[in-house]
């Protein structure tokens, strides 16, 4: 049975970034279209060399290598061979090399850090800073969900902590396996009885009564009056979900038989793949514009790999470069990254099928696939590589090249905090800077404010 605390901390523990936008589930027109922002976080690292390009010029190979700055046209060049499955999508392909993450959290894991430019001290609750940038872009863009999250850390299923944060001191809640993300972004078309039931329960909360039955005291009733102050939005949404059920239905997603509570007989590119389709069935039926992605952490059990079919890989041993079924480590850790690559591939194809505006989904859409903890196992974050596909309409001036950026330390630097600022700058945000700074840079006094002005506009 589920109680007033457990149902408050699955319900309404994101509630606070609720905003319900006028026209709820009308049809954008032509001159407002939505920009939906995809974040894909993944574990152990992205090393700089593994997403550099092979065939550089010698020229442009040494400073590379010497981490000086460089910019290349990517149509003159071939991708390393676990991008090769975005080929066909190299014109809305950004490498962007240099960018330093040390004012997050490193080593083995960056928790909420990584998406919120803040040391996360082991992932505390007081820890968590600010907003985190996928809210922040979710605030720009108003949704019925206003933000999803989306994990497969830790193995976990159900309903659990997530790592973004609608506030400070506030954690996210995720859906941690593909039915049940199905189950609660689909409640009112698979089960709208259950959705009239919330809104008794969310009444209830939202009474004096509840709260002070609830039990609680101190900081943790704060943290539960925030909750309930969005209460009345949540209630307001589930009940204009189950209005427009008929039209939601159609982009219902079908899940195999194998994923049914929580999917433990499923393989992992199973899993991803039908995530996936939950994923962009939420984003066709204007559920959300923002979606957080941890497609895996040290924790996500790794089985049905093409090549370890039979194994059940462990990531943090191949961090530590041990070998699974007689495949070397390195070939493994690919492997795993041509399986992200492949549900990024299956995103951009299917959202460039949906017709929007004068063009297609994904002409509106960004998808970046970044390492939450740095550039190797034992991130330190002097770097953090990021893969960018954007679609024709993003307000973003950098598709189609490699870039690399002058290297932490050295003038002209930028931190993922210039990167942030630049997302929320270019989609209407003007805030000065994002994020906490970076001690290095201040030292120098080098400037480390603000977006990187050559990708806007």
């Amino acid at each position: 049975m589920t109680t007033r605390r457990e149902f408050l901390k699955s319900s309404a523990l994101g509630a606070g970034a609720l905003a319900m936008p006028a026209g709820l589930f009308a049809e954008p027109s032509q001159g407002n279209v939505p920009k939906r922002f995809i974040f894909i976080r993944k574990s152990s690292g992205i090393r700089p060399a593994e997403i550099a390009l092979r065939d550089f010029s010698d020229k442009d190979k040494a400073l590379d290598e010497k981490k000086e700055p460089v910019e290349v046209d990517l149509d003159k060049h071939e991708l390393p061979k676990w991008l090769r499955g975005l080929d066909a999508h190299k014109e809305h392909m950004t490498i962007l090399q240099g960018l330093s993450a040390k004012m997050s959290e490193n080593v083995h894991w960056s928790f909420s850090s990584v998406m919120g430019c803040f040391k996360s001290n082991r992932n505390t609750l007081s820890a968590i800073k600010r907003t985190t940038i996928d809210f922040e872009m979710a605030k720009l863009f108003p949704s019925p969900f206003g933000h999803v999250e989306l994990s497969f850390a830790g193995g976990r299923t159900g309903i659990v902590d997530g790592y973004s944060a609608p506030a400070p001191q506030t954690r996210n809640y995720c859906y941690a396996d593909p039915d049940t993300a199905r189950r609660e972004l689909f409640k009112s078309v698979l089960n709208p009885e259950a959705v009239n039931s919330d809104n008794d329960m969310l009444s209830f909360l939202q009474s004096k009564e509840g709260l002070k039955m609830s039990g609680v005291r101190g900081n943790e009733r704060k943290r539960q009056e925030k909750h309930l102050q969005s209460i009345e939005a949540i209630r307001e949404r589930n009940k204009k979900l189950i209005k427009v059920s008929g039209s939601l239905a159609k982009h219902l997603p079908e899940l195999a038989p194998v994923h049914a509570n929580g999917g433990p007989n499923a393989s992992t590119p199973e899993k991803q793949a039908a995530m996936t389709d939950v994923l962009i069935a939420a984003l066709k039926a204007g559920l959300t514009n923002v979606v957080t992605y941890t497609i895996d952490d040290l924790g996500t059990p790794i089985t049905g790999l093409p090549g370890n079919e039979t194994d059940r890989v462990g990531i943090h041993p191949l961090g530590h470069d041990e070998a699974f079924g007689g495949v070397p480590a390195w070939k493994t850790r690919e492997q795993i990254r041509i399986s992200h690559v492949n549900q990024i591939n299956t995103i951009i194809e299917k959202l460039k099928q949906v017709p929007e505006g004068k063009g297609t989904m994904f002409d509106n859409t960004m998808i970046m696939y970044f390492p939450e903890n740095g550039e190797t196992h034992h991130g330190v974050g002097s770097e953090a590589p990021f893969l960018i596909m954007a679609g024709s309409n993003c307000n973003l001036n950098m598709s189609g090249r490699y870039v690399r950026l002058p290297f932490l330390g050295n003038e002209g630097h930028k931190t993922l905090g210039n990167w942030y600022t630049t997302l929320l700058n270019a989609h209407g945000n003007p805030i000065k800077h994002y994020g906490d700074l970076d001690l290095e840079m201040s030292r120098k006094k080098f400037d480390q404010l603000g977006a990187i002005k050559q990708f806007l506009g």
